[in-house]
């Protein structure tokens, strides 16, 4: 069947079950996006996509492009090289994700291609960057903002952002969640020696801006008699932060780092964890949070924008940095008993506000009047979907 409109997305690794909040936002949107008469096509990085999807998963056509493995030039020269091969394949949309590899919309604009840019976060706040890489994210943002043909905020802040430094309407369209069932396998547990129900759960790559080393101190600190902290991901380019937090979870034998987990191994740990934790400094939207309540966790988030745009409780949340104010949180959320009423709304929550029906509606309606076609608007088939927000795609 001969699709409506053909759109192609750039800006990420690879997918499906690749690590990071860009993968999955990608591989989801991608997904909803096909049942919606849309023909998507996802240009990938060649070394990290996985060899049994290198040219279609359910249903998206995948391109594996070459890129070189480094921190500070494979986003970029690899943007490059698909719009080059975006601009032989002429799809009625690109969709570049993140202001790195925004970088580029002026050449695609100058080879004739509608570009839409979404715009995940102020990556130049990353902890991880040098001044140089600094400036070339923040001349992304500006390339992105001021010379897409439309442009996608996944928050209010950022939204704020675009008006504000840019003079430049954008369109709010959140990150969102598939929301899953709920599981009583447990072999994960016993693999790393973890109980359903006592220990602290958080995921995310092992970057200085999530800060894993105030949640560790935090926990060794706390009083948490049988709880157990399950640090979940890895590091696609291991440095000295991701030595320090090795070295700082092998000071605690209550400290488990499980690595990058993925799939039923990463769904079981979000089913039985007593709570969720996320520290960070620098989010954009954060979807493991999302993915978090999304099970029905209770969530303790740092008081960054990004983290309090989620909006659940007040006593959720703890000043950034304030090792003793998250103990006090860690000590608090210990002594409380889930409750399955509370559990399930929560879960209906989460499902209401993000979406992912609601949000490939919108981010359609945002490539129709880019591209001045209109497409099928079919409703997303139960079949299709997919649990992905427990595949291990943290930001």
């Amino acid at each position: 069947m001969k699709r409506n409109l053909s759109v192609m997305m750039l800006g990420l690794r690879g997918l499906p079950n690749v690590q990071g909040g860009i993968e999955a936002h990608v591989q989801n949107l991608a997904t909803y996006l096909q049942d919606r008469d849309c023909q998507v096509d996802v240009i990938v990085r060649a070394p990290y996509q996985p060899v049994e999807y290198r040219k279609q998963w359910n249903g998206i056509r995948i391109h594996s492009l070459w890129s070189p493995v480094s921190k500070s030039l494979e986003a970029i020269t690899h943007t490059a090289v698909g719009v080059l091969y975006a601009a032989v394949k002429r799809p009625d949309i690109l969709h570049i994700h993140a202001v790195g590899p925004s970088l580029m919309v002026p050449m695609a604009r100058m080879l004739g291609l509608k570009v839409v840019v979404t715009h995940h976060g102020q990556d130049y706040d990353r902890q991880k960057w040098g001044r140089m890489a600094k400036f070339m994210l923040k001349t992304g943002e500006y390339c992105g903002m001021k010379m897409a043909n439309g442009r996608i905020v996944i928050s209010e802040v950022l939204q704020n952002l675009v008006q504000d430094k840019y003079a430049k309407n954008s369109t709010l369209i959140p990150n969102g969640v598939v929301m899953p069932a709920l599981t009583d396998s447990a072999a994960t547990l016993e693999k790393f020696g973890l109980t359903a129900g006592k220990y602290i759960l958080t995921v995310s790559r092992l970057v200085p801006e999530k800060r894993h080393l105030d949640l560790i101190e935090a926990f060794k600190q706390g009083r948490l008699p049988g709880w157990k902290l399950a640090i979940v991901g890895g590091s696609d380019h291991p440095d000295a932060y991701t030595d320090a937090v090795h070295a700082a979870a092998a000071g605690h034998e209550d400290v488990v780092m499980t690595g990058f987990q993925s799939g039923v191994a990463l769904k079981e740990l979000f089913t039985h964890a007593g709570m969720f934790v996320l520290p960070s400094s620098h989010e954009g939207l954060p979807i493991a949070m999302l993915e978090a309540l999304s099970f029905g966790l209770p969530v303790i988030a740092s008081d960054i924008p990004a983290n309090l745009e989620v909006g659940i409780a007040d006593d959720h949340y703890f000043a950034l940095g304030n090792i003793a104010a998250l103990t006090e949180r860690l000590e608090a959320f210990a002594g409380k008993a889930q409750d399955s009423a509370a559990k399930t709304e929560l879960r209906a929550w989460v499902d209401q506000k993000y979406n992912w029906n609601d949000i490939a509606a919108k981010t359609l309606d945002v490539y129709e009047a880019v591209a001045g076609k209109k497409a099928g608007r079919t409703l997303a088939m139960p079949g299709r979907q997919i649990e992905s927000q427990y595949q291990g795609l943290m930001a």
